[in-house]
């Protein structure tokens, strides 16, 4: 019995480790880094408090309005006036594209590529399912970089940077609109063919006051990021709702990403307290903030390359756009990519391979363009 509980615990920590890859190794890395650096109080002075009581206060709110709903039933009003194919991937594409924005990658993907998959079944068109979530996933890790609060590393950075919410618009903006022209040129190779008109049925019974609720908790983590109130004091405020109003909405907290931050914090502190280390990293670094990102992020993802990267340079402007831009490439350049591909390979896993090929040509096609339009404006 002792034998097979071994396997059995062996077993979930080889699980454990497959899906929470990223902040295992933030985590030994800390560990290991410890040995050079042994804790002390400096250790405290590492974490960025501020952004991970921002970023907690955030996917608590999303949590809780994507479980209202919300963003099912608005994709559900749009698609009642949905005629033809075209049409259908206009939606279904620009819908994380724009909601991504504010309401991070991460939970645009999970909200709508279930619901495309649903839409395209009911709308008898299969065939577009590949294409159709590769573009949501690219949509929606671009249609992100857009604002601080659109994925993780933005929310770091931003805070990191203290610049103006205007300059960061001012930065982001032009990939964002060069990648919408790119989108909807890809769209307009769908056929377009004519569909009956999709009738899903709304199950999305809201509570009105939960929601006016949220959307006063979202605006009070809008004017945190803006610097004009405390985000402790917001951070207690949404914990106190959560613990009268929706207790079931702390399961749903990506406390893993709140983990990697952690980890990769110490790491970053502890090597920028070794001056070998801290100099050749520098050295790599300095000039080359933008390709250096992106290339990190292809084997690391983005938000960890950001974290690391922030700790050898203050070139925020070629940070931020580089791990952005870094989010196209691999299937694990930006982790939410994977929650697209998981749903194709839950639901059609015959279909894993085709998507796996026709992302990452995408997703490259997609950089390069990318990249051009930072090389001609840097």
């Amino acid at each position: 019995m002792i034998v097979g509980g071994d396997k059995s615990m062996s077993t979930k920590m080889i699980s454990f480790i497959k899906k929470e890859t990223i902040l295992c190794i933030s985590l030994l890395l800390a560990v290991i880094s410890a040995f050079f650096v042994h804790p002390d109080s400096e250790y405290m002075n590492y974490v960025d408090w501020h952004t991970l009581m921002l970023l907690f206060s955030l996917m608590a709110v999303m949590a809780g309005l994507q479980q209202l709903g919300v963003f099912r039933k608005i994709g559900i009003m749009l698609l009642s006036h949905t005629k033809n194919t075209r049409q259908l991937a206009l939606i279904l594409v620009f819908l994380p594209f724009f909601f991504s924005m504010l309401i991070t990658n991460d939970v645009a993907l999970i909200t709508f590529v279930p619901f495309a998959i649903i839409v395209l079944k009911l709308a008898d068109r299969k065939n577009m399912l590949v294409p159709i979530v590769i573009l949501q996933t690219v949509a929606a890790n671009l249609g992100s970089m857009l604002t601080p609060m659109g994925n993780p590393q933005n929310l770091y950075l931003f805070s990191q940077s203290q610049m103006s919410l205007a300059a960061f618009l001012k930065l982001t903006l032009p990939y964002i609109v060069v990648a919408a022209l790119c989108l909807l040129v890809i769209i307009l190779f769908f056929k377009k063919k004519s569909i009956d008109v999709i009738d899903m049925e709304n199950d999305c019974n809201i509570s009105r006051l939960l929601f006016l609720m949220y959307l006063i908790l979202f605006s009070l983590c809008l004017l945190c990021v803006l610097d004009i109130i405390d985000v402790k004091a917001v951070t207690i405020i949404i914990t106190i709702f959560l613990l009268i109003f929706e207790r079931k909405i702390f399961t749903s907290i990506d406390y893993s990403l709140l983990g990697t931050f952690i980890g990769f914090f110490i790491f970053i502190g502890n090597m920028g307290r070794l001056p070998q280390f801290h100099n050749f990293i520098e050295n790599l670094i300095i000039g080359n903030e933008t390709p250096v990102s992106i290339l990190s992020s292809q084997v690391l993802s983005n938000v960890p390359s950001a974290l690391l990267l922030s700790g050898f340079t203050d070139n925020w402007n070629a940070l931020i756009v580089g791990t952005n831009l870094g989010g196209l490439g691999t299937l694990i350049a930006s982790m939410a990519s994977l929650i697209s591909y998981k749903q194709i390979a839950r639901n059609y896993p015959d279909k894993r391979t085709s998507y796996l090929i026709w992302f990452t040509i995408v997703n490259i096609i997609m950089l390069c363009i990318l990249f051009a339009i930072y090389l001609v404006l840097n």
